[in-house]
């Protein structure tokens, strides 16, 4: 039993030094091959298929593959023309606000021209129609019925109209262009209160604000002349087009001023989409500093030696073409050196729109339009309701002359 418990014990011990002798040889002599990856072996060849009469299936040499290879991969890209839908990015975002620019521009003058007609006929009715009720109520009432009538309205209708007559007094002691900029003014504030709103922000930020980079480019370069998000920045504003307000509409007439500042604040946002895009700067913008621009370089170059002054310093004055040559060089410095302070480029196309317009524009634009006011005189005077003979002078169709 000695014995055997003795071999058992040698036995052991010889296999497991066998087996790590094994183990040991087979870890320091792998295959280069399998340690860079256990590649399988080369496939040899099926001689049972030779020995049967099959032919064997042969591929290109090894060099011809390796250049079949190398030929593959270096086989330059096919370089032609784009197609037609692939157009540059940024003319394809410049593109729609251009036209829009354009059609805009020219609607606004075109309607222009068709109200101040309404408008100029409708004061010749008005006018008219007075004359005539004047006439009968001094042959028909006396002033007793008025004050039989006053006594029997109750305090709160007289308080009513008591403040009627108080706003009516006052709106007609405005001038025309106060009037106007009322008007304007009202709606900033409409949108200023819109910016408070939490439910509406994404709705503000997606119509009443201009950037190229926006899927909505068009609507937002009108919207946004009448958006502004803080009191300081539209209190400033409000208060350069009130000033200069009663200038402006005695040159263009209530109309035309309201083209040229729609029209302005389209082409000043125009201006500054090309320079955003062309610089990368694609940030959003708002206000109605550009069309005021408009409106100040108007009536700085039709009246250069106005004396103007600063509201906060009454004994500092200058003429007007040198406050408008130092704000062009302010803009135009602030453009070049990158200020983002204010957007330079929409100031820079005002102004140079209002320029433009004094002195060739409304040549050019609103000069010419007395072929449309004929056609739009036409086309009421056949109207089942019109009166008077196209170009003449019925008793309430004729065409009034151009302003």
């Amino acid at each position: 039993m000695a014995w055997r418990g003795y071999f058992v014990k040698w036995t052991k011990t010889e296999c497991i030094n066998s087996v790590s002798t094994v183990s040991r040889g087979s870890r320091f002599t792998l295959h280069p091959q399998q340690r860079c990856g256990f590649r399988k072996e080369a496939r040899k060849p099926e001689t049972w298929k030779r020995d049967r009469g099959i032919p064997e299936e042969t591929g290109p040499p090894p060099s011809e593959a390796a250049d079949a290879v190398v030929s593959r991969k270096a086989v330059p890209p096919k370089t032609g023309p784009p197609p037609p839908g692939a157009a540059p990015r940024r003319t394809g975002k410049l593109f729609k606000p251009f036209m829009f620019t354009i059609g805009f521009t020219g609607c606004s003058f075109g309607a222009a021209a068709i109200l101040q007609y309404e408008s100029l006929k409708s004061r010749v009715k008005t006018a008219r129609d007075e004359a005539e009720q004047e006439k009968s109520e001094k042959a028909s009432q006396d002033m007793t019925y008025w004050h039989n009538w006053w006594n029997q309205l109750t305090d709160f209708q007289k308080q009513v109209i008591l403040l009627m007559s108080f706003v009516d007094d006052f709106w007609s002691s405005l001038t025309e262009g106060q009037q106007m900029a009322t008007g304007i003014i009202a709606v900033n504030a409409v949108v200023l209160c819109c910016w408070r709103i939490p439910s509406m922000q994404r709705s503000m930020v997606k119509y009443f604000t201009a950037n190229p980079a926006s899927k909505t480019r068009c609507l937002p370069m009108l919207l946004s002349t009448f958006s502004h998000y803080s009191i300081i920045h539209m209190a400033a504003n409000m208060y350069v087009l009130w000033t200069f307000s009663s200038s402006i509409v005695s040159l263009l007439g209530k109309e035309q001023f309201l083209a040229v500042y729609l029209s302005a604040g389209v082409i000043s946002t125009m201006v500054s989409y090309v320079c955003k895009t062309s610089t990368g700067r694609l940030h959003p913008s708002l206000g109605a500093s550009g069309a005021i621009m408009t409106v100040l370089a108007a009536v700085c170059t039709k009246m250069p030696e106005a004396k103007l002054g600063i509201i906060l310093l009454p004994m500092v004055s200058f003429t007007a073409g040198n406050a408008l040559k130092a704000i062009v060089a302010m803009d135009a410095a602030g453009l070049i050196m990158g200020w983002r302070l204010f957007d330079h480029a929409a100031h820079l196309g005002g102004a140079l729109f209002g320029v433009w317009y004094v002195a060739y524009g409304h040549k050019l634009m609103w000069r010419k339009r007395e072929p449309l006011v004929k056609a739009w005189h036409s086309m009421r005077s056949q109207a089942p309701g019109g009166r008077g003979r196209p170009g003449g002078s019925g008793s309430d169709g004729g065409r009034p002359g151009p302003v």
